[in-house]
């Protein structure tokens, strides 16, 4: 490890410890079983939380079990799922991933990644057609409890801001800049303290720099915001 990873890694602790005076630890408790982590969040992608919580809701409705949705018509799928957008791709994608789990394992349970180790289970996980970096490390994350951490737009957004990733470090390969930076207990709070910041203060047009209790340890402040007449 050089200077500069632990310099990083002492930035991050301190961009956690700030946030986590601003908003507290997040109470959070598991949701959702994985197998129902894994279909919320195919539909979450490129779309937001209100219309997946409501497609969600409507296949659930529509169909009481997973096996019912795996085997069901693909066209009374897509149409329980059409609030969340690009229901034509998800819809299969959903069946397909869930027919996948009962061919290799027999049943509709996830459980058994607990088990594995993290680099194997994102590896299965990652194998579904529709499953990337974020989806896999969700499940695993908020589903399983092990430590993967997901970076999603706000992530992305605020911790390129801050000068933790490169400016050239695409969303997939954040995954792992990220993970190397903290050590995976914190991964849970910060993930979801990032977000509430990236939805509060550092918007994607106009970020709220004059509110923002980073500002001393954000790269695009510093270089950017501070230098303007």
């Amino acid at each position: 490890m050089d200077e500069s990873d632990n310099e990083l890694r002492a930035k991050a602790r301190q961009v956690h410890c700030l946030l986590l005076q601003v908003y507290g630890l997040p109470d959070w408790r598991p949701q959702l079983d994985p197998v129902s982590q894994l279909v919320s969040t195919i539909l979450s992608q490129n779309t937001n939380d209100k219309n997946r919580d409501l497609a969600f809701a409507r296949l659930r409705q529509r169909y009481t079990t997973w096996e019912e949705v795996r085997d069901a018509d693909p066209a009374e799928v897509i149409n329980a799922i059409r609030p969340a957008g690009l229901a034509n791709q998800k819809g299969p994608r959903i069946q397909e991933a869930l027919r996948t789990l009962t061919q290799e394992r027999g049943e509709l349970d996830l459980n058994f990644l607990a088990d594995w180790p993290i680099d194997a289970a994102k590896e299965w996980l990652s194998s579904l057609n529709g499953v990337g970096p974020k989806t896999a490390a969700i499940v695993l994350l908020f589903a399983l409890g092990k430590p993967a951490f997901p970076v999603d737009t706000h992530i992305h957004r605020v911790t390129k801001r801050l000068g933790l990733i490169g400016p050239n470090v695409s969303r997939e390969k954040a995954h792992a800049v990220l993970e190397a930076l903290l050590p995976p207990e914190d991964y849970l709070a910060f993930h979801l303290n990032v977000i509430r910041h990236g939805r509060e203060i550092c918007v994607s047009r106009r970020p709220r720099c004059p509110l923002c209790s980073l500002r001393p340890l954000c790269t695009y402040y510093q270089t950017t915001v501070d230098r303007l007449p």
